[in-house]
């Protein structure tokens, strides 16, 4: 396969280069604007699991220009510098992570927390549910035994909240929000993803449950979208110890009464803008001609760096078949004479 193969797939990959962007999730973020105007009045704004950056170059675009507006980006990993952010390469589970963000805004809280972190997926939906949901359930009740908290150098690009792709996102979140504030973070909708809903009811006055149209349909993805954070009374952000209880009954998906949440389900885009599950020729409807566009920013340090050098080098070591290895005279067995 060339490398045009992806351009003539995914549609948004090649617009999400051909317009700048550095990953597709950036048409994401913009479709949920669309549909829920997040940045309007919002002039501080944080951005975890931000690497590659594609989020915070929305940010950037839609806050920072602005001329008031400050944007902050968090990730473990290295990111190439954005005109308008301001970056921190620190880990979410650290309360100084927490301080340094609200030094940045010099002392006030944020506007609007979102996170697009996820962790890695298998493609199995029940073994990626359980890890979103492990990710996001690490807030126990006070007094309660705390969990192992997962860092964010196991979480790679594209999610968050099966939760929440970070399992401390709404934890650092409730450190640097102000009430009232907005947080927006990717989900992996699954069986169990009620009592999410219920557990973020808990410090939202609402949640929608919103599926961009240029996130695929055959994905399990989707975004939760909480306005109007309101912690309970009484409530002390500690990010020594885990947002929700770890120890649920099995059978806790089977909630009714007041402990039942139903959040609405949202499709974000237009109806006519692309679909993200088709494939579309490379000569799009403007009749102009098709042009390879290489990303916008390659990744820094990824983990396949050194398969990369190697690859260059002829160095990378590959499988011999046994169709590839010449027969010496040995292997040959004499056909009998006539």
């Amino acid at each position: 396969m060339g490398r045009t193969s992806k351009d003539k797939r995914d549609v948004y990959y090649r617009l999400a280069k051909e317009n700048g962007w550095r990953a597709r999730s950036a048409f994401k973020l913009l479709q949920l604007d669309e549909e829920f105007q997040l940045f309007q009045g919002v002039t501080r704004a944080v951005d975890l699991c931000a690497a590659p950056g594609s989020w915070s170059q929305v940010l950037s675009q839609k806050i920072g220009g602005q001329g008031s507006g400050h944007v902050v980006a968090v990730d473990l990993q290295a990111m190439a510098p954005l005109p308008g952010v301001i970056q921190i390469q620190g880990d979410i589970t650290q309360l100084s992570t927490a301080k340094e963000i609200i030094q940045h805004f010099e002392g006030c809280p944020a506007d609007l927390v979102v996170c697009d972190g996820a962790p890695d997926v298998t493609g199995l939906h029940d073994v990626d549910e359980y890890m979103q949901a492990q990710l996001l359930l690490a807030v126990s009740n006070p007094g309660s035994p705390c969990p192992p908290l997962v860092p964010l150098g196991h979480l790679s690009l594209g999610f968050t909240l099966s939760h929440l792709s970070c399992p401390q996102a709404l934890n650092i979140a409730t450190h640097v929000l102000k009430p009232g504030g907005c947080f927006v973070a990717k989900i992996f909708r699954g069986r169990d993803v009620t009592l999410l809903y219920s557990q973020l009811r808990v410090f939202f006055s609402s949640v929608l449950c919103a599926k961009p149209r240029s996130s695929r349909n055959s994905s399990i993805e989707a975004f939760a979208v909480c306005r109007g954070y309101d912690p309970p009374e009484g409530f002390v952000a500690d990010l020594s110890r885990p947002l929700l209880d770890h120890s649920y009954d099995p059978d806790f998906n089977q909630l009714d009464g007041p402990t039942r949440i139903i959040v609405p389900f949202v499709t974000c885009g237009d109806l006519s803008a692309y679909d993200s599950d088709r494939s579309y020729p490379l000569e799009l409807e403007d009749g102009s001609g098709y042009k390879y566009t290489p990303p916008t920013q390659p990744p820094i340090s990824p983990p396949y760096q050194e398969a990369c050098t190697l690859k260059k080098k002829g160095q990378l070591a590959k499988e011999i078949r046994p169709q590839d290895c010449p027969i010496s005279q040995v292997d040959v067995v004499p056909q009998p004479t006539p």
